[in-house]
């Protein structure tokens, strides 16, 4: 059975982990920046959600799967690329309009909270890199005859340390929204966004499984 210290201590090495520059990041704070601190936690809960799915993922030994199948990873890979640079060339997209609409109203209908979530789910599972970091962690803290309560226990863990960090810049970034208001502000944080999310693309493309 997992003790109180190791859940503290896979909770801790996953939020280093999300610290880390990278395209959740990149979600959130353009979410939350454009859009409010509102749909910014709504894609911070996505990514937190994709975080739960790799750990629990890495063990039950789904990720085991993923890493060590070629056409697996590179399925995945392709697919999460893919993903970020539709992500980015929208963004690219909206910063090259000629006028720029308003602020988007916290409580909108139609691209809201959902989407929101949805982006963010799908940025962190559709990242092969997620499943190669949580399959080296896991091993560490789960033993190989670990009930199901200790797995969920740690995978809820990395689920509350993902979050927690994240709801944290969304809710930052989002007081700031004032600043982001200005259409010049918008189109920027569109260009520096679209831009980041192609590199990130490009980076997981040239991503090995080793």
């Amino acid at each position: 059975m997992s003790s109180g210290p190791q859940v503290l201590a896979f909770a801790g090495v996953v939020l280093l982990g999300a610290m880390s520059p990278g395209p959740d990041f990149a979600v959130v704070v353009r979410r939350s920046a454009l859009s409010g601190r509102h749909r910014g936690m709504a894609a911070a809960v996505g990514v937190a959600a994709g975080v739960f799915v790799w750990a629990a993922a890495a063990a039950t030994g789904v990720a085991a799967l993923v890493a060590a199948s070629a056409f697996a990873f590179t399925a995945v890979k392709i697919v999460g690329a893919a993903y970020l640079f539709y992500l980015g060339i929208r963004s690219l997209h909206a910063a090259t309009r000629r006028r720029q609409a308003a602020p988007e109203p916290t409580g909108g209908s139609g691209d809201g909270g959902w989407a929101a979530f949805r982006e963010g789910l799908l940025c962190n599972v559709l990242n092969p890199k997620a499943a190669v970091f949580f399959l080296a962690l896991m091993p560490q803290f789960v033993s190989a005859d670990a009930s199901l309560a200790d797995t969920l226990a740690l995978s809820a863990a990395g689920l509350a340390a993902a979050l927690a960090w994240f709801l944290a810049v969304a809710n930052l970034v989002g007081a700031l929204r004032r600043l982001f208001a200005r259409p010049a502000a918008r189109r920027a944080i569109d260009a520096v966004s679209g831009a980041a999310l192609i590199a990130l693309g490009v980076r997981l493309v040239t991503t090995s499984r080793t």
